[in-house]
Formats: structure tokens, C-alpha cells, sequence
């Protein structure tokens, strides 16, 4: 039996889905771009024209119904104090803001992901400032403008000391760019003291990061899908931590990682198609990778990229990753950079990467339930396994399928799987 390394990662309101008690008294306001030129009262049928007056009105614990339409923010200037992602975490920064939700809960309910759409031109598209309790869903977010300051955590959703639920929400087509700032505008960024519930999203074509966290923020991470963008598809930075389930990651520069002193779970994730590294541990980071299909991304599968990173690799399929020029890491399977000891490897399935499954390790096959074999998945974007794959029933005894039974290697296997997926 495989020993597990265990760790606390996250405080008690991670533990489940957080529910959000509407306060007594509180109210639901509608809003509605009929285009009429006037402003309306809130109600069902006189609602508001403009989406920020109707945040800016609404008090602690109201829900605000968004109808069908478009809704363009009105943009401001945001200089902050503190920096999300720099070296000096007290750096003066100056970037804008698209719709704010300031020192107050709000609900955001729109009415489909595609038929309520939030045109912010702005950095901060959505910025939940000092919020505990809101939420956001059911709505697009696109058409974000880049600061020009490169330290500015541009993204859709942006969370500072706040408590945020993002569900049903796509955020897409935020590709403005400016002239030498490398990082563009991502998707969902949390940042000092934060808690964040994203789930259910779909993150694409933007121009960095699909879901990042820095500074404390914490966040539970789930079936979410991440493709076709800049940067990595979810990065945990400096001390964040995360649960990250059953997120499909693709057409990304780079999968999920782990930087700094962050610690995270990662379980049942698709990581494929990406031009880098697929899953990677950096730092003194620390992450429990467990059943996720590693597959097709064009340098590495998966590194452990410090002697100080530590953590689990278990359950995992590895295979066919390699198919571009070197560029971040080996085109290998699995490549232990800088011979870290702190690592448990077992059963995954690790076969044919173009330059070896193994680099800077010993070939872990045969040893400790790792095999390399051909995980016959259904087709190239579908990883359920073939009746006669040679992963089924192959994870390590520690963990168990849903139903019960010995543990398959990959997405639809251990504790993480859905029954229903």
C-alpha cells in the first residue's frame, strides 16, 4: 500500500458548497437594457436600464435578476496599494474597473451564459471588493480592454477580500493586448484573503490565465472548462490553496501548477492539448495529483520542478505528450527535475511519450503499480476507458471507485469521479 502524504489545506468554508442565507428584509431587483432612456425603479415591471446603478443601489444581500440583453459597464480608473502577483506584494498599481461590487453582498443572476452578456472595457471586468457572500452566474463576461501597467491582474471576475460563488458563467473573448506587456486579460483571478467557489464555467479564448489565485486566496475548483488561451490554465501562487476536480484543460501555453508555498489537490482533471508542461510542482509547493489524464501537451506531462516540491502522483494516465520542439521542459512523460525526493509515484499508467516516459528517475515501470501500456481510451477527447483497458481496476488499493470497486486509472476513476459523467 502506497503511503499518502496527508496535509490541512483549506479552512472549514471549503469543505462544501457555501450557502449564502439571504438576509431578512432583503430584496430582488431586475434589470433590463429596453433602451428607453430611462432609469427605472428596480421592479419586475420597471426595472433598472443600467446594471451598475442597480448594484450601486441594491444593499447587502440582495439578488439582482439581469434579463436577456447587453450590458456595458461604465469604466474607471482602480489604482491599488497592493500588488496580486508581484515580487513586493505592497506595489503601487494602476489599472481600471469594469462593474464593482464594493463592502456588500450581491447575487448576479443572469439568465443564460449566452444570452446575458456584460461588456465591461475595463481590466477588472467584474471586481468583487471587500464582498462576502455574493455570487455570479449564469451570465458572459467579454470585451475587457488590458491595462497598461504589466502588474495589474487583469481578469473577467477579479476577488479581493471577498467571498465569491462564479457558476454558469463564461468568460470569453478578452484578447486585448497591449504593446509589451506580455500578460493579457484572464478569467478568474483570486487575490488577498479570498474565497472562491468556481464551478461549472466555461473560460475561453482570453488572453491570460483561465483561473489564477495569489496572496491567501483559496478556492474550490470544479468541472469547469479552460481552453484555448494564454498563460496557464489554472495557476496557485505564492500561499493560495486549492481543490481542483474534474476540469478540462486544453489549447492552453501550459495545464495546472503549483508555485511558491501553494498546496493543492488535484483530482479527475483532463490536462491535454496544451503547448507546454501539462501538470507541474514548482517551488516548495505541495500537490496531491490523483486519477487526472495527462495526455498530447507538446513538452512534458508532468514535473516536479524543485527539490523542495513535494507531494503525490497517483492514479494518473501519462501519455503521448512530446509533440513540439523542447521549449519549458523535456518531451517526456515524467521528468524529475532536480532529483526531488519528496515525491510518491505510483500506479499511473505512463506510455508513449515521444523522448521516455522517465527523465532525471529511474524507469518507475513494474515498480510501486506503475505500468506503461496503452490506456485505450474511447477516442482522442472522450478518456473513458475501453472495456479491456488495461487501466481499469489498476489504481492503488488506497482508493476506490464511487461504486466501490478497486480504483481505475484516469478521470473516471478514485473519489473524485462523477457516476454521472
Amino acid at each position: 500500500m502506497t503511503k499518502i502524504l496527508t496535509i490541512v489545506l483549506l479552512g472549514s468554508t471549503l469543505l462544501g458548497y457555501f450557502l449564502f442565507v439571504k438576509a431578512e428584509g432583503s430584496k430582488i431587483w431586475y434589470v433590463d437594457d429596453l433602451g428607453d432612456g430611462k432609469v427605472g425603479l428596480g421592479l419586475k415591471d420597471d426595472p433598472f436600464r443600467d446594471l451598475q446603478n442597480a448594484i450601486d443601489f441594491a444593499k447587502d444581500g440582495d439578488e439582482i435578476l439581469i434579463m436577456p440583453g447587453t450590458y456595458e459597464a461604465h469604466p474607471d480608473s482602480y489604482p491599488e496599494d497592493l500588488c496580486g502577483n508581484c515580487e513586493t506584494h505592497k506595489t503601487y498599481v494602476k489599472a481600471s474597473r469594469g462593474f464593482l461590487i464594493k463592502d456588500k453582498a450581491l447575487e448576479l443572476v443572469g439568465s443564460e451564459m449566452d444570452s446575458t452578456v456584460l461588456i465591461t472595457k475595463a481590466g477588472y471586468g467584474v471586481l468583487f471588493d471587500h464582498s462576502r457572500g455574493s455570487s455570479i452566474e449564469d451570465l458572459k463576461i467579454t470585451g475587457g480592454v488590458r491595462d497598461p501597467d504589466g502588474n495589474a491582474t487583469d481578469a473577467g471576475v477579479v476577488a479581493k477580500f471577498s467571498t465569491v460563488t462564479v457558476k454558469g458563467v463564461k468568460i470569453a473573448g478578452n484578447t486585448h493586448q497591449v504593446e509589451d506587456v506580455v500578460v493579457g486579460i484572464g478569467g478568474v483571478f483570486g487575490r488577498e484573503n479570498s474565497e472562491l467557489f468556481i464551478m461549472d464555467n466555461v473560460i475561453e479564448n482570453n488572453g491570460w490565465d483561465g483561473i489564477a489565485l495569489y496572496r491567501g486566496a483559496n478556492a474550490y475548483i470544479s468541472d469547469n472548462l479552460i481552453c484555448e488561451g494564454r498563460g496557464a490554465g489554472i495557476g496557485i501562487t505564492w500561499d493560495a490553496t486549492a481543490i481542483v476536480y474534474r476540469n478540462q484543460i486544453s489549447k492552453y501555453w501550459k495545464g495546472i501548477g503549483t508555485f511558491g508555498d501553494s498546496k493543492a489537490v488535484v483530482r479527475n482533471n483532463a490536462v491535454y492539448d496544451n503547448l507546454g508542461w501539462g501538470i507541474i510542482v514548482t517551488g516548495s509547493s505541495f500537490m496531491e495529483a490523483s486519477n487526472n489524464v495527462v495526455t498530447r501537451n507538446g513538452n512534458c506531462g508532468f514535473a516536479p520542478w524543485s527539490q523542495t516540491a513535494r507531494g503525490v502522483f497517483i492514479n494518473n494516465i501519462v501519455t503521448e505528450n512530446g509533440w513540439r520542439a523542447e521549449w519549458v521542459c523535456p518531451c517526456v512523460g515524467i521528468w524529475m527535475y532536480g532529483l526531488s525526493q519528496n515525491f510518491v509515484i505510483s500506479h499511473n499508467d505512463v506510455w508513449g511519450n515521444k523522448e521516455g516516459n522517465y527523465k532525471d528517475m529511474d524507469d518507475q515501470t513494474g515498480r510501486d503499480g506503475n505500468i506503461s501500456a496503452d490506456p485505450l481510451f474511447k477516442d482522442k477527447t472522450d478518456f473513458h476507458l475501453l472495456p479491456n483497458s488495461p487501466a481499469i481496476g489498476s489504481g492503488d488499493s488506497v482508493f476506490t471507485d464511487p461504486n466501490g470497486s478497486p480504483s481505475d486509472m484516469g478521470i473516471f476513476g478514485g473519489p473524485g469521479a462523477r457516476l454521472d459523467q
